[in-house]
């Protein structure tokens, strides 16, 4: 069973929330409260969940664009948290041995071995070492 849009309703709708493409931090704003606003709702029309699905691809297009996430790479992750816990390259000889300076200064990857013992030692994945995100 197929269902029918009502054009009224979902006109009425799009008159409200105006979506476009978010070109702005404020739009941008706007929109996550019209997403919050809409799924705050016990119950949608159909129109209402086709304005939501609108909503979200406009944000996370916006989002994509302008939140550049996930660009770490497992050097820069290490360097974070010896960031975070105050610690030098010295500290991290124990566990990655004299390639501790030449991994932590990038010159040298993290194999997985020095990836587990990085893991145990700063409580996270392993894995937190190893991958680098590939760009959208």
């Amino acid at each position: 069973m197929t269902s029918t849009i009502r054009a009224d309703h979902y006109g009425g709708l799009l008159s409200k929330y105006q979506p476009r493409v978010i070109k702005t931090e404020v739009e941008n704003e706007a929109f996550l409260k019209a997403v919050e606003e809409l799924m705050a709702r016990s119950h949608l029309t159909l129109e209402e969940e086709l304005l939501l699905e609108l909503l979200v691809k406009l944000i996370e297009d916006f989002e994509a664009q302008h939140y550049r996430l996930n660009l770490s790479t497992p050097q820069t992750r290490l360097l974070h948290l010896m960031e975070q816990r105050s610690l030098k390259t010295d500290d991290l000889k124990d566990l990655l041995g004299e390639r501790a300076a030449s991994i932590a200064a990038g010159q040298d990857k993290i194999g997985l071995e020095d990836a587990i013992a990085l893991g145990q030692f700063f409580q996270v994945k392993p894995e937190l070492f190893l991958v680098t995100p590939s760009p959208n």
